[in-house]
């Protein structure tokens, strides 16, 4: 048994080996909470979700650390425009990611360290690195001097004369236009704190270098994050910790974004998609489902077709899963382990949509079962679905999943009570040979949006596509 993950650093797919035998350490770029989450961030967090349970399915001990830039421009000038405090806004949409994260499934993470909570850190790595002759202090900013580090831009690759930092608003005193700011001066307004420099406040790239030193230590196994992260702040990332001594990460994985009309979802297009009020509008595990089972490096073309496409596909396992259940007389439990096809595929750099071919196709063997009323082999085969859908965070009758939504559990009672209703009276129609009304009945319900199945066990009802 090999994992093996599409290393960026490399451009290669890599046999992954830990530092520490049966250990595997994670840093995940997390949240920059100006605003709440649309599902383009989310997926990001789902993917190192899957990637984490895959570990810990394979018997791996997983430390997963997922950051929240909690102060920035961003966050600053949100608060300007709002005219509230500027860690008001950062609470309020932290809280609405970690909403966003539970929704669909993730599982929280060992540390989840926030940028503010770690000055000390920063200071002490900034210290250090201007000891070393790789920053300096200028007009109370501190900045990293890129031509320092003859390693620049090897994770991006791409060369320095050419290089064009993203302009840093207010930023004076730089050597080199490419330098980048660690450290902010402190102005009329903003938060700031104490250094050995001024006050001041920090610049995006720090606070990672610091945090993923303090919790994971000088060298850690995987570094994750959104494909935009590549350049600059991975980059900014690891010339920082590595002239600052450290071996930082040893894998770098990245993962693609979640389009509108082919443009990375984003605010600042107004093309987003608040998981808030995708939740009113789709199960959460139906979102799982749609983000979560293409490859992590595919890119997701955002449309409410694939969006009905994922809930058709769900509906069919979860269909079989509820069968079966009711043929055992009650939950079967998870097989031991999964499918071999279906290790093979999550193996081989995370791949889902093999993995996911997997589960469908052992769908198909238990749905054959149930037509031939083969119980034994029924069951074995929800067992297999069982566990393969935990790796996948997708098991309906995992825990999360079954109290969803205690709200809609109860609505759905309600509405089964009077479908029953309905379907006792086509089945009356059924046993007096009264084809036209049992079909008509039938036709009615369907046109109201549910799906009627006739089995050995009697007739049973479920919710069609939109």
């Amino acid at each position: 048994m090999t994992i093996r993950l599409y290393d960026t650093s490399a451009r290669q797919t890599r046999d992954f080996s830990p530092l520490k035998p049966g250990c595997v350490s994670i840093y995940l770029c997390g949240a920059t909470v100006q605003a709440a989450p649309h599902i383009g961030h989310i997926r990001s967090g789902l993917n190192f979700d899957i990637l984490r349970r895959w570990f810990e399915y394979r018997g791996y001990d997983v430390t997963f650390v997922r950051n929240v830039t909690d102060i920035d421009d961003k966050i600053i000038g949100k608060a300007g425009e709002q005219d509230r405090p500027w860690w008001s806004i950062g609470y309020e949409n932290e809280r609405a990611f970690n909403d966003g994260y539970r929704a669909l499934g993730c599982l929280p993470p060992t540390y989840e360290p926030r940028a503010t909570g770690h000055i000390t850190e920063m200071v002490e790595m900034m210290r250090g690195l201007i000891e070393r002759g790789h920053a300096y202090e200028a007009d109370g900013s501190v900045y990293f001097d890129v031509r320092s580090w003859p390693a620049y831009l090897e994770l991006s690759r791409q060369d320095l004369e050419d290089l064009r930092q993203p302009p840093e608003e207010g930023i004076t005193g730089k050597r080199d236009p490419r330098d980048f700011a660690m450290w902010k001066a402190t102005k009329p307004g903003e938060p700031d704190w104490e250094t050995p420099w001024g006050r001041g406040r920090p610049g995006w790239h720090l606070e990672c270098s610091a945090m993923a030193h303090k919790y994971l230590g000088s060298a850690f196994d995987i570094h994750g994050g959104g494909l935009d992260l590549v350049f600059p702040h991975h980059e900014n990332e690891i010339a920082q910790a590595k002239a600052y001594g450290d071996d930082f990460a040893r894998y770098w994985l990245h993962n693609a974004w979640v389009t509108m009309s082919g443009e990375k979802m984003s605010k600042s297009l107004g093309n987003s998609v608040l998981v808030s009020e995708m939740v009113k509008q789709w199960r959460p595990i139906v979102l799982r489902y749609y983000l979560g089972t293409p490859h992590y490096r595919s890119t997701i073309e955002y449309s409410v077709e694939a969006l009905r496409e994922a809930e058709s596909a769900f509906a069919r396992i979860e269909g079989f899963v509820q069968r079966v259940v009711e043929l055992a007389g009650g939950p079967v439990e998870p097989a031991p382990e999964v499918p071999p096809a279906f290790a093979e595929a999550m193996d081989d750099d995370l791949g889902v949509p093999q993995a996911l071919a997997v589960v469908h196709n052992t769908v198909r063997q238990g749905n054959s079962a149930l037509a031939a009323d083969d119980k034994e082999s029924a069951v074995a085969r929800l067992a297999e679905v069982r566990a393969m859908l935990g790796v996948l965070g997708l098991d309906p009758l995992d825990q999360h999943w079954a109290g969803e939504d205690e709200r809609s559990e109860d609505l759905h009672g309600v509405v089964d009570s009077l479908v029953r209703l309905v379907l006792d009276q086509r089945e009356a129609a059924r046993a007096r040979k009264d084809w036209a009304t049992a079909d008509a009945i039938r036709d009615q319900l369907k046109q109201s949006g549910l799906v009627i199945e006739d089995s050995p066990h009697g007739p049973r009802w479920s919710l069609g596509p939109r």
